[in-house]
């Protein structure tokens, strides 16, 4: 049990420093219903029935759960979410009418219930893509900008198979075409698209969250996020001791990194146990919000940068990072999913301010991306970029994730009629961000169109 200090210690970050449970996502296989083909072209038939009677009786009681522990703790816990089963395996027969039609479905049992976002419009197509996966990656442009809720995500790279040069081709038509269907929106449909490399499948965190192939039938996955208290710990540590090292620093992290995972671990054990489900992971993540005082970017400059962007600042995130996933492995042998530090450019405003005054530029964003624990996450970048751009944009990303063997992502969103430094709005939780510049547009387009599969590296042979 918490000792009583922890308690308190616990009640001051709520109150004053932000701590919240961001996500309770509640992972639903759909494998039940993968067998019932007897779609009704025009109709919604059986596979539509059956996969919105499964959510229904999985996840009905999800919100009231969510909000008795809201009241019992007074945690805020700001999304609840659902994942499910890859649809493009699920629906692997369907057309793409018929996807859009699931879609839908999936879109109005979550209205209905009061569920955020769901996740698994997915493929996994990093060695291949099958007929399913094609048709699942036709239909994206069409479904992200149809509903509200769906979100999507495509593995195209893993550090066993290499990047499937072919997936990520088409992926920036793809996101082209999405952004162009919703341009009154600032091309808010890419907002709900994720491209990864080496996906997990425990992730609770939108819009990457898809039910993995060797999750139990029903997984409770929380993800906790905590740059506030972060940034506090830090700045009451420099306080107390001026002279601190970076080496203390750290263990600072750590220790607060702990307490947050386990106040997480918590909340979703008794959300699992209400609900006769699985507990599955804890994500510690440091996922910031548009909200000041809720900000990685505010951390790194805690740290001594002047700004985000100059040199020194992958250094500072890797250390962030480090010292982040080391607490929660300390507090639990439960944590799972991406657990690290996030820098969605949109959902976290010293970011997006770093990108208006020009300090933070997409090539120092992406070699952050090489030591934290998502990728080029909410970047707007300007509307006349072309599609292999974007490509080979996602390419790169691909590339650090594969050499690296870690998780990467690219959630890029090409703002219609918008140049660098317009600032799009996107809304709630998904902010507002400047638009990057792009340089050397257009000079890609030779590379991409090889296509094929860029081969697995060397040392993964010997995994």
């Amino acid at each position: 049990m918490p000792e009583y200090q922890e308690i308190i210690e616990t009640i001051e970050m709520i109150r004053v420093e932000n701590l919240d449970v961001r996500a309770v996502t509640m992972g639903i296989s759909l494998w039940e219903c993968a067998g019932s083909t007897l779609w009704k072209r025009g109709s919604r038939g059986d596979l539509g029935d059956n996969i919105g009677r499964k959510i229904r009786t999985k996840a009905a009681g999800l919100v009231s759960a969510c909000e008795r522990l809201e009241q019992k703790y007074g945690i805020p816990i700001v999304n609840k979410r659902i994942a499910v089963s890859p649809i493009a395996l699920i629906a692997a027969d369907q057309s793409v009418d018929q996807l859009m039609e699931i879609a839908v479905i999936l879109d109005e049992v979550c209205g209905e219930i009061g569920i955020d976002l769901i996740g698994g419009y997915s493929a996994l197509v990093h060695k291949g893509i099958k007929p399913c996966d094609q048709r699942l990656l036709d239909s994206i442009p069409a479904v992200l900008s149809q509903t509200e809720r769906v979100c999507s995500s495509i593995n195209v790279a893993s550090t066993k198979a290499g990047i499937n040069m072919e997936a990520v081709m088409q992926l920036g038509g793809i996101i082209k075409d999405a952004a162009l269907r919703t341009r009154e929106r600032h091309g808010f449909a890419c907002a709900k698209l994720v491209v990864f490399a080496n996906i997990p499948e425990d992730n609770p965190f939108m819009a990457g969250a898809y039910m993995g192939i060797g999750e139990p039938d029903c997984v409770v996955n929380v993800g906790v996020s905590g740059p506030g208290v972060v940034k506090q710990a830090v700045e009451d540590a420099i306080k107390n001791d001026p002279d601190i090292d970076l080496g203390s620093l750290a263990e600072v992290i750590k220790r607060t990194s702990f307490k947050v995972t386990r106040t997480g671990e918590l909340i979703g054990r008794e959300i699992a146990r209400q609900l006769d489900v699985s507990f599955g992971i804890v994500d510690l993540s440091l996922a910031p919000t548009p909200t000041v005082g809720d900000s990685v970017g505010e951390i790194l400059k805690t740290l001594g940068l002047d700004g985000v962007g100059v040199p020194g600042t992958t250094a500072a995130l890797a250390m962030l990072n480090d010292a982040v996933k080391k607490g929660g492995l300390f507090a639990s042998s439960s944590v799972g999913g991406l657990s690290g530090a996030f820098i969605p450019v949109s959902e976290d405003i010293i970011l997006s301010e770093s990108v208006r005054n020009g300090t933070l530029r997409l090539d120092k964003l992406e070699a952050m991306t090489s030591v934290c624990s998502v990728g080029l996450d909410m970047i707007a970048i300007p509307g006349d970029i072309t599609a292999e751009t974007i490509s080979a944009i996602i390419a790169d990303e691909m590339a650090i994730g594969v050499m690296n063997n870690k998780t990467t992502a690219a959630r890029l969103i090409p703002v219609p009629d918008m140049k660098a430094g317009d600032k799009a709005v996107f809304g709630g939780l998904f902010g507002e961000a400047f638009v990057v510049p792009v340089p050397n547009n257009n000079m890609s387009g030779r590379f991409i169109q090889f296509g094929g599969r860029i081969p697995a590296p060397l040392h993964s042979l010997n995994n």
